[in-house]
Formats: C-alpha cells, sequence, structure tokens
C-alpha cells in the first residue's frame, strides 16, 4: 500500500508522515521526493544554487516511480541521498528494504500523473502561506545552513511562484485534506483509516 503526503513547503507534512511512522512503526518505508533531486556534478556549486529546486524537472521522479514498483514487488532499492549544503547527491546510496506500507511525501508528488496512479490514498496538507514562510525559513537557516536573504529571496523568486503554479493546483487530487497543517484530530483519523485499509489488504 502506498500513501502520498503532499502540500506546500514548510505545511506540516513532514509532521503528518512522523505520526503515521510511530503508529506503525517497522511496517513502514518513507520516501520523501526530495531524495530524488537530480544529481549535479556537472554543475559549479554557484550554479547549483541558481536551479529552481521547485519545478518538477528539477527531480527525477521516474526513477521514485520504479523505486516505487520495485519496493511494492517485494524488492529492495538503492536510494539516492542529498546533500542540501551542496545541492548535489551524495555518492553512497542507501538501501532500502520492502514493507507493507510506504509512505512517500513532497510538494510535487500529485503533480506527477504516473506517481498518483501509483497511490492507494492521497493526502494533502492545507496550512496557510504565512506559517509555510516562517516554518521554511527556520528550516532552511537552523538545519540547511542558508541565509535569511538567501531563504527569502529563493522564497520570492521560486517557491510561491511554483507553489501557485504546480503545489496548490494538485490539490484536487487529494482523497483527504488535512486543514492547518498539523491538526491532530485529523491526522487521528487519517492513522485509523490507513490501519483498516491495511487490515483489509
Amino acid at each position: 500500500m502506498i500513501i502520498g503526503i503532499c502540500g506546500g513547503t514548510g505545511s506540516g507534512k513532514t509532521t503528518v508522515s512522523e505520526k503515521i511512522l510511530e503508529s506503525l512503526e517497522d511496517r513502514v518505508v518513507y520516501l520523501q521526493h526530495d531524495y530524488y533531486y537530480r544529481d549535479l556534478t556537472h554543475l559549479s556549486l554557484d550554479d547549483r544554487r541558481k536551479v529552481n529546486y521547485d519545478h518538477p524537472d528539477s527531480l527525477e521522479s521516474t526513477l521514485l516511480e520504479e523505486h516505487l514498483r520495485e519496493l511494492k514487488a517485494g524488492r529492495a532499492i538503492d536510494r539516492p541521498d542529498y546533500d542540501f549544503t551542496l545541492h548535489n547527491r551524495r555518492p553512497e546510496k542507501i538501501k532500502v528494504a520492502p514493507k507493507p506500507l510506504i509512505v512517500v511525501e513532497g510538494i510535487l508528488i500529485f503533480e506527477s500523473a504516473e506517481l498518483r496512479a501509483l497511490m492507494d490514498l492521497k493526502v494533502f496538507v492545507d496550512t496557510d502561506a504565512d506559517l509555510r514562510l516562517l516554518r521554511r525559513m527556520r528550516r532552511d537557516i537552523v538545519e540547511r545552513g542558508r541565509t535569511p536573504h538567501s531563504v527569502m529571496d529563493q522564497y520570492l523568486a521560486t517557491v510561491r511562484p511554483m507553489h501557485l503554479e504546480f503545489v496548490e493546483p494538485s490539490k484536487r487530487y487529494a482523497d483527504i485534506i488535512i486543514p492547518e497543517g498539523y491538526n491532530p484530530v485529523s491526522v487521528e483519523m487519517l492513522v485509523k483509516a490507513v490501519w483498516s485499509m491495511m487490515l483489509k489488504e
């Protein structure tokens, strides 16, 4: 069973995913679309910084599709690992074994019809833009070593326009919409629904 969790940057997708992981523990494979940013070794670091990472073309979604099919067929994968400070893939790969449930998370996973077709349940985490921006700034500054100025420039140049063009319209594909980011009642209902669906498998 594959669950897709989508939403804008800083919407709370990871928090929702973590609650599912906590509930189902060792039964879950967790894949972030961010792991699949394209390898840009051929570009300098300065050029890599200029790439629009909020556009679908920045992600190797076909590889993610292939990996989801492999996991669903019961076969292990070697997924890429990504370094956000260098804007590039790390040379080493991560071995991932198949499990009964696969949670896929990302801002653009509903934009791809091929990815959507693989999902048994599609969840959109809907959060106001001001909260998403604050969370994005905190994450990028604290976890990814960015400056406040660079985060704001990127938000205005690519994050906001790409959200309006690709992410927000993809909400129409969701089976479930969770309002207000992390909404405990909605998340609890989601976890119960996942358990129910898994027991029927």
